[in-house]
């Protein structure tokens, strides 16, 4: 299921059979004082294992853990590469995965990537290769809120400090969009979250994180009909 856990002839003997590879990307950034910093990066990979364990044919690569995350600057720990490194890491990446894997899904778990993503899929596809780009959707609150608060529970309640989490600025996003564009997270939440963490429970974060995965699992069959057709790994 992992390509970092192949050799390269067995990687090159998954290859042989048609199998799609699954790039999660995430963040390395502020999510509030109460989740990692790793969050939108564990979600995008757990989405990937997710679907990997439920159908054949797919093989997840280790995440990129660094993304455009300009809007978290002035947090401690937030780790940003901008949209430019960003967009040409990915470009280089998926052209050296094209050499091996025929069908590559880019599975973003960040927010301020998705903008850099599609150039870059826009770029990649007008070069002949089959990539594909998938961006969870969740309703609620826009960051480190209850929507992050209850996935993260669900993956490693151990490293949720549940004590700290508070409201941050509740507004809805459309209002906050100026402002963030203007004057990044800092401007409008001192505490870093958009939305309110408190009350999130892990069940909440399960049946997210599953819906994830069957839209992810959907969309595959969008895109290769012929195999989903084959029905699903177990």
């Amino acid at each position: 299921m992992f390509v970092a856990h192949l050799t390269w002839p067995e990687a090159g003997a998954c290859a042989a059979t048609g199998v799609t590879l699954l790039i999660p990307l995430g963040a390395t950034e502020q999510h509030g004082p109460h989740l990692p910093l790793s969050t939108d990066t564990d979600i995008a990979a757990a989405v990937c294992a997710g679907a990997a364990t439920e159908r054949a044919g797919l093989l997840v690569a280790p995440a990129v853990p660094y993304g455009a995350s300009g809007e978290h600057a002035g947090f401690a720990g937030t780790l940003s590469i901008g949209q430019a490194a960003l967009e040409l890491l990915v470009v280089e990446l998926c052209r050296s995965a094209a050499e091996t894997f025929s069908r590559i899904v880019l599975v973003n778990g960040h927010g301020g990537n998705v903008e850099t993503l599609r150039r870059a899929v826009a770029l990649l596809r007008a070069e002949s290769r089959d990539v594909r780009l998938f961006s969870p959707g969740y309703s609620g609150d826009p960051h480190a809120g209850r929507t992050e608060t209850a996935i993260q529970l669900a993956l490693s309640p151990e490293r949720v400090r549940t004590e700290l989490a508070e409201p941050g600025d509740r507004r809805p996003l459309p209002e906050l969009l100026p402002l963030l564009r203007a004057g990044g997270v800092r401007a409008v939440s001192p505490n870093g979250i958009l939305g309110d963490p408190t009350g999130a429970d892990a069940d909440e974060g399960a049946a997210l994180l599953r819906a994830a995965t069957t839209a992810l699992l959907a969309d595959l069959g969008r895109w290769w009909p012929q195999d989903h057709e084959e029905g699903p790994h177990r």
